[in-house]
């Protein structure tokens, strides 16, 4: 996700403009949502132990250990990793945390993946019914008030930050960078940031006090740009979405750290999915 992606500076644009940028970021946003092998495609969650299990929805005997992931394909069962098609035994390695890789099976995809320290696999069908039946997220109407100039406070070091995940008994670790401090209807309010996924930029989890009642009760998620060289950020919370966990039981999306709970209504952004209704 690029800055542009990210926010559009209202005076820079005509109040028309500035909703129109947003809908083709929102149907952007969700057109990855509901992609093929979108997590709206996950079919089940499968924690690995060392004793070799199948399921019905992936092929082959999967088991982890010391040396990381492995598969077990019998019969004419196989899977296509990287191009090349595989049979019999298979090791994915040493999977990092946060990390994964994907495995074709037919129209189907597997993710092999690493969660709070334990291997996954998730499958993700095209034609599962939460993604065949998605009709599109809600949203408040875009409004420029909700584009606020914070300022990046950064740790003399990251920080290692525990938070709960959406799967029960699952904790996430993250070396968080700074805070980012802004002001709203007077008030000055700071969030924890993570890293994001564009080199230098940041991530942020966060409750407000829409959660639970007009907006998903976990969590929702804000995406930064790379601070300006004197810390300045812009936060749009018109572009706050929700995570995975909004829509699907089957995910491991992490929760805000208590700082991120704001006492504020955030009116802005993405709304509890129908799904959740």
């Amino acid at each position: 996700m690029t800055v542009q992606d990210q926010a559009t500076r209202p005076e820079a644009a005509s109040p028309g403009e500035f909703a129109a940028a947003w809908r083709r970021w929102h149907a952007r946003h969700e057109a990855r949502r509901s992609d093929p092998h979108g997590f709206l495609a996950i079919t089940s969650l499968h924690w690995l132990t060392g004793t070799p299990q199948r399921f019905t929805d992936a092929p082959g005997a999967w088991h982890t250990g010391p040396d990381g992931v492995w598969v077990r394909l019998v019969g004419d069962e196989e899977l296509v990793i990287d191009g090349a098609t595989v049979r019999g035994r298979h090791s994915f390695g040493v999977i990092p945390e946060r990390g994964g890789v994907s495995a074709r099976w037919g129209e189907v995809q597997i993710e092999v993946a690493k969660r709070g320290g334990r291997d996954i696999i998730r499958p993700r069908h095209p034609d599962t019914w939460l993604r065949l039946k998605f009709a599109g997220t809600p949203a408040y109407l875009p409004d420029p008030r909700w584009v606020i100039t914070g300022r990046y406070l950064p740790f003399s070091q990251p920080r290692a930050v525990t938070v709960a995940a959406a799967a029960a008994g699952l904790r996430h670790v993250y070396d968080a960078p700074g805070q980012v401090e802004f002001e709203l209807d007077g008030r000055r309010l700071r969030l924890t940031a993570f890293p994001g996924a564009e080199p230098g930029g940041l991530t942020v989890l966060f409750t407000d006090a829409t959660s639970g009642f007009t907006t998903h009760a976990a969590s929702r998620v804000l995406h930064l740009g790379p601070p300006g060289p004197d810390g300045q950020v812009v936060l749009d919370f018109n572009r706050a979405v929700n995570p995975p966990c909004a829509y699907t039981d089957l995910a491991t999306c992490p929760l805000p750290p208590p700082e991120n709970r704001l006492p504020v209504a955030i009116e802005a952004g993405e709304r509890t999915p129908d799904e959740r209704r």
